[in-house]
């Protein structure tokens, strides 16, 4: 079998969005604010409380799914449960989540700032990657294993 180089992409692209949210975790109220996750919960993070640190991680553990479920599809790793499915869901995530864009620019122009803009993009195109990926890789995802 040929490497799907898209889907490998597309694993360490959420593997490595996984690792920067932990290490946004690490880094603190500055690192949240920095990385776009507002005021608020900068805040919480300064008072210690546990919510950033529970909605960073559960994040990153998604992310980090996400990731093995690429490399899977990939053929990097085993057939993992719901591949097929899992794939196409993530992928439909990613892709809304970018598009989504347009319509907070139409709808609620005064929320959108530069995180929104940048990540929308970012997103967007870890989208592409995972549908190109999983396009490719159809037919054997398709076969029973």
């Amino acid at each position: 079998m040929r490497e799907n180089w898209w889907l490998i992409c597309g694993g360490a692209l959420s593997a490595a969005a996984a690792v920067l949210h932990l290490a946004v975790m690490a880094g603190g109220p500055d690192w949240y604010r920095f990385f776009g996750a507002g005021e608020r919960m900068a805040r919480m993070a300064e008072r210690g409380q546990l919510y950033p640190t529970v909605l960073t991680s559960a994040i990153a553990l998604i992310l980090g799914i996400w990731s093995l479920y690429a490399f899977s599809g990939a053929g990097l790793l085993p057939r993992l449960p719901l591949v097929r499915t899992a794939l196409v869901v993530i992928t439909a995530i990613y892709l809304l989540r970018g598009l989504a864009l347009f319509p907070i620019l139409i709808l609620k122009p005064d929320i959108v700032g530069p995180f929104i803009i940048w990540s929308s993009i970012i997103v967007l195109g870890y989208g592409i990657v995972y549908a190109v990926g999983t396009v490719i890789a159809w037919p054997t995802l398709s076969r029973l294993a």
